[in-house]
């Protein structure tokens, strides 16, 4: 499991679990998923392409009311992903949730701790199966090897809600950082490292607006993060030090069957270092996707999605990538997704889905590509999964 110090949140528990109210007894809550996946022209879930039972999510939560104005709410998670993340246990979050202002057209709370990001459409939701729309998300902006640093962040936060006649607005703010492990570290950049990845910080604020009598709402996000890495005693990199600026538009409409969502980002990535000392590279990606569910009755949904990405906007098919021995076909990544989910009984769910994808831009490890297993431009990936909530 992930370890950080938590004394400053606990600090700040206590600090308020003042006797306003008396606590009331936790909410526990948790799940259970289990499935196949298959990927035979990539390594997306394993290095075979053979048939994985690596689809396994099991995690349990709680949200504990402590006076009238603080709350304790957290997460423990264990993942099996195949090479989409690390396998093992790992803590999602444990913030303390402080209501600031409560009234009728203002609410805002701060956070401290390991908080939860609420910066995009699906951030905050895609931590439990049933709750995400499908079970791999759209590789452009929810890279699934980034999904422990991008779930949540240890610092603080402020979630607000302002009602007007016009409508409602959201805003978020957040300063943090994730801790790295080794494990990580071989899927973001290569399976030769065995030094130190480290996120010095990450900056996101974020507004969303609903007009009123709308079924639209719309979205802004921006992200500003820096790493460096420390290489072991015996590797052929180097020090290096990563920074990457993100701004995202978001859009979602919802209707009683119907729900459409789409976000579209802009992606600066520059390193200096890493490959070699006095290596310094900087480029701008585009990326986003346009995701539809429809809900039919009796449980039964179909969902599809559309995803895009090119790593480098002045190469967006990445030809020149050819100068440096990489195929082309590593410089960007594009899909169609088509999926069902079937409600089979209460808090039971049976989920498929069937991706068909061109290029290889967003598999791990992310700096130094696998040239081996991913020779391949077209590639397809389907999985299958059994959830259970309770």
């Amino acid at each position: 499991m992930k370890s950080n110090n938590f004394g400053a949140a606990l600090t700040l528990a206590a600090t308020f679990s003042l006797p306003v109210m008396a606590a009331e007894q936790p909410e526990w809550h948790g799940f259970i998923a289990q499935g196949l996946a298959q990927a035979s022209d990539s390594n997306a879930i394993n290095n075979s392409g053979k048939l994985s039972a690596a689809l396994t999510e099991i995690g349990i939560n709680s949200r504990w009311q402590l006076t009238e104005r603080v709350r304790l709410a957290g997460q423990v998670v264990y993942l099996n992903g195949g090479n989409r993340y690390p396998e093992g246990a790992r803590l999602d979050y444990l913030f303390v949730d402080l209501s600031v202002i409560d009234t009728f057209d203002h609410q805002l709370n701060l956070y401290a701790g390991r908080y939860k990001n609420q910066h995009w459409l699906f951030s905050s939701t895609r931590d439990v199966p049933f709750t995400r729309p499908s079970i791999i998300l759209p590789q452009s902006v929810y890279y699934d090897t980034f999904r422990d640093i991008a779930v949540g962040s240890d610092g603080i936060a402020i979630k607000g809600f302002l009602q007007h006649d016009l409508g409602e607005l959201e805003y978020n703010w957040s300063y943090g950082a994730t801790s790295i492990n080794t494990e990580q570290s071989q899927l973001l950049l290569s399976p030769q490292v065995s030094g130190k990845a480290r996120q010095k910080y990450v900056h996101q604020a974020s507004v969303f607006w609903q007009p009123a009598g709308s079924q639209a709402t719309y979205g802004i996000s921006l992200l500003d993060s820096e790493f460096n890495y420390r290489p072991g005693t015996v590797e052929p990199f180097s020090y290096g030090e990563v920074s990457i600026q993100r701004v995202m538009l978001n859009w979602r409409y919802q209707l009683e069957n119907w729900e459409l969502a789409a976000e579209l980002m802009q992606e600066r990535l520059a390193i200096d270092g890493f490959y070699l000392p006095g290596f310094s590279r900087s480029q701008s990606g585009l990326g986003g996707y346009l995701l539809a569910k429809y809900r039919f009755n009796q449980g039964l949904s179909f969902i599809s999605s559309l995803d895009y990405l090119t790593r480098d906007k002045d190469d967006k098919r990445g030809s020149q990538l050819a100068d440096q021995g990489i195929p082309a076909h590593f410089g960007y990544q594009q899909s169609l997704m088509l999926g069902l989910s079937y409600d089979v009984a209460a808090n039971w769910r049976l989920q498929a889905e069937h991706h068909w994808v061109d290029g290889t831009g967003r598999l791990s490890p992310s700096l130094v590509p696998d040239l081996v297993v991913n020779q391949q431009r077209y590639w397809q990936v389907w999985a299958l999964q059994l959830m259970y909530w309770f």
